[in-house]
């Protein structure tokens, strides 16, 4: 079975989805014409809802370029809220981006004296999806009374993105997160509640002070899988060398410091799905002290490392557990994995390191599916195939 066109094609996720995007009166609503754009990438119909100090900032025929409609910048005899945010209404999803201190409070409070919180009230009344992301002066987003009224929309599930605090101002989230946010939101969380933990990337293990052993893993197909579990709903953690978005990065170089990790969120705070995508270490060279002098032949002793999931199956007995084999005949190992008690293995081949995609064999107790695409269908793949 053969999954997406092409490494180069985006995964229009919000396909058939529609998004009304609210913008009220920060600057952060200049960014608003790039999500607009990314939220249609991804194959979302976007219909822009402007407050008056809003189209003070950004003209809103700037946000009718970018969405393909006429921007809704006041409540007309056609009652729009109700039309896109009312029950059976058009939207799928209200997106508040940027959401403003002052707009906050009135959503917070139920007050309608903008378009914005006219169909926030509509949406909420109507149990929709809303995702909020704020913005304004980190002063303003320290007052006590924003800080509660945004754990107020929280606790009616409005999912608030958390702003970037920067050079003394909460900035509006990256378009990057939001959209992420946004998927998450329409996904239905099929993974919600569960704790997900993901091993990513190269590990590398010193030589010398300068010299590293390493791999050429990039850390992409961790970064895919990761993603997609936020999007599912999962509260994720991964273990590697990066940072992603959305998730919990637990920063490690050499395979020693990740197993560490690992075995301890295993032993403290216990997971439901471990996925080894990493490129761990299977040896480490005996370290030297300073740097090895250059032009002369050298002999490099490797002892093994400890495979980091087998001891996860046997500290996390009860969890779901997901291996990545590299290697171009991998099936009679990973069928022995998986009678050890692994529920999916996943191989592909060394051409595959570092590429944004190429093909992969899934393999579980009910048989074998083959995968081709980007790491990022791939990764909707595997997480498919555990649902």
């Amino acid at each position: 079975m053969a999954y997406g066109a092409g490494c180069d094609d985006i995964v229009k996720r919000l396909s058939g989805k529609t998004v009304v995007l609210a913008v009220t009166g920060s600057i952060a609503a200049v960014e608003t014409v790039k999500l607009a754009h990314a939220l249609r990438r991804r194959g979302a119909e976007v219909q822009a809802v402007m407050t008056g100090a809003a189209a003070g900032i950004i003209h809103p025929d700037a946000l009718t370029y970018a969405t393909g409609r006429p921007v809704i910048t006041r409540i007309s005899g056609l009652v729009e809220h109700v039309l896109y945010c009312g029950e059976g209404g058009a939207a799928d999803l209200l997106l508040v981006a940027p959401a403003t201190a002052n707009t906050i409070g009135k959503i917070a409070c139920g007050i309608d004296d903008t378009p914005v919180t006219t169909f926030a009230t509509t949406a909420l009344g109507r149990g929709m999806p809303i995702v909020v992301a704020p913005a304004m002066h980190e002063s303003m987003y320290r007052h006590p009374g924003v800080a509660e009224n945004l754990g107020r929309l929280s606790s009616w599930g409005i999912d608030v993105i958390a702003p970037k605090i920067e050079e003394g101002k909460a900035k509006i989230a990256d378009g990057d997160v939001i959209v992420l946010h946004a998927e998450r939101a329409l996904s239905r969380r099929p993974l919600a509640g569960k704790r997900v933990l993901i091993t990513s990337g190269a590990c590398a293990e010193p030589l010398d002070d300068v010299r590293i052993f390493t791999t050429r893993s990039t850390g992409r197909m961790g970064r895919e899988l990761a993603l997609e579990a936020f999007r599912l709903g999962a509260d994720v953690t991964v273990v590697h060398r990066g940072s992603f978005p959305c998730v919990r990065n637990i920063h490690t170089t050499t395979a020693a410091d990740m197993r560490s990790a690992v075995l301890r969120i295993c032993r403290d705070e216990g997971i439901d799905i471990y996925v080894s995508a990493a490129a761990i270490s299977d040896f480490a060279p005996e370290r030297l002290e300073g740097k090895i002098p250059s032009g002369s032949p050298l002999t490099v002793r490797l002892s093994p490392l400890p495979k980091i999931i087998d001891e996860v199956m046997v500290a996390c007995r009860h969890s779901v557990t997901v291996a990545f084999k590299l290697g171009w005949d991998e099936e009679e190992r990973a069928r022995a994995m998986l009678e050890a008690g692994l529920r999916m293995v996943v191989s592909n081949a060394p051409p595959v390191m570092g590429a944004a995609g190429g093909s992969f064999s899934i393999m579980t107790a009910e048989g074998v599916t083959e995968v081709s695409g980007s790491k990022e269908e791939v990764a909707a793949a595997v997480w498919s195939g555990l649902l």
